[in-house]
């Protein structure tokens, strides 16, 4: 896979695997992100499968994300989830240390390794083993200036390198080394699920829109199948 990236390329692939996560610039052109906000404004409410629009699937197949995509996964990489969150005044959470652990599945089939079954919004969800989210990567893409005021993501660099962690262990971890991720309207965050991280609420009043997209490049055991497949 290397001889066919970009310098730019191999540099996203190498930090991601080294860090757990990295931020590339300009990854929406400016009429995108306009129709984005438009289609997802202000005062819109988070929302889950978001594979249902069609201006969702197309530019998760856009090439400016494809190219992030297969940089850390190879050629084969395909997304299977897209959820929209957006902390505002009336909706503005906080989220604890956690490693994102959940995939979402077409339904439910006894397989070892898979655990933690449930279902959300008539989507049935599963924890499956490590391995299988070893290889997934998000690309959140930020609608909004995701500014030190609007909640942003935090992150512990590496910590994805040591697998699951448990509840009682996540809050163990030396935080001395987080990296708050603030990031420009239009750029994107690549991170690994296993990436322990965390966000504060909101203290500037703005909204922090954000469009989460989840990639794999292999397909489940057992008879197991991705809920999307974009």
């Amino acid at each position: 896979m290397s001889s066919s990236l970009t310098v730019a390329q191999t540099a996203i692939r190498d930090t991601v695997n080294s860090n757990g996560f990295t931020l590339a610039h300009e990854c929406l052109l400016a009429q995108d992100l306009d129709a984005l906000r438009q289609e997802f404004p202000a005062d819109a409410e988070s929302e889950r499968n978001l594979f249902v629009r069609d201006s969702v699937r197309r530019m998760t197949a856009s090439p400016s994300i494809r190219v992030l995509a297969n940089a850390v996964l190879g050629p084969h990489s395909f997304a299977v989830r897209a959820l929209f969150f957006n902390k505002t005044p009336e909706s503005n959470w906080k989220v604890a240390w956690h490693q994102d652990l959940k995939i979402a599945v077409r339904e439910k089939f006894d397989a070892p390794g898979f655990s933690s079954w449930s279902v959300k919004d008539g989507v049935t969800h599963v924890q499956p083993p490590d391995v299988i989210l070893e290889s997934m990567l998000a690309i959140r893409l930020h609608l909004d200036e995701s500014g030190a005021d609007n909640g942003p993501l935090r992150c512990v660099p590496g910590s994805h390198k040591s697998g699951r962690f448990a509840n009682d262990d996540i809050l163990q971890i030396d935080k001395s080394l987080v990296v708050t991720c603030l990031a420009p309207a239009g750029s994107a965050l690549l991170m690994r699920p296993l990436v322990v991280h965390a966000s504060s609420s909101g203290t500037g009043g703005r909204p922090r829109r954000v469009i989460h997209l989840e990639f794999a490049n292999t397909e489940l055991p057992n008879g197991l199948q991705w809920y999307e497949r974009v």
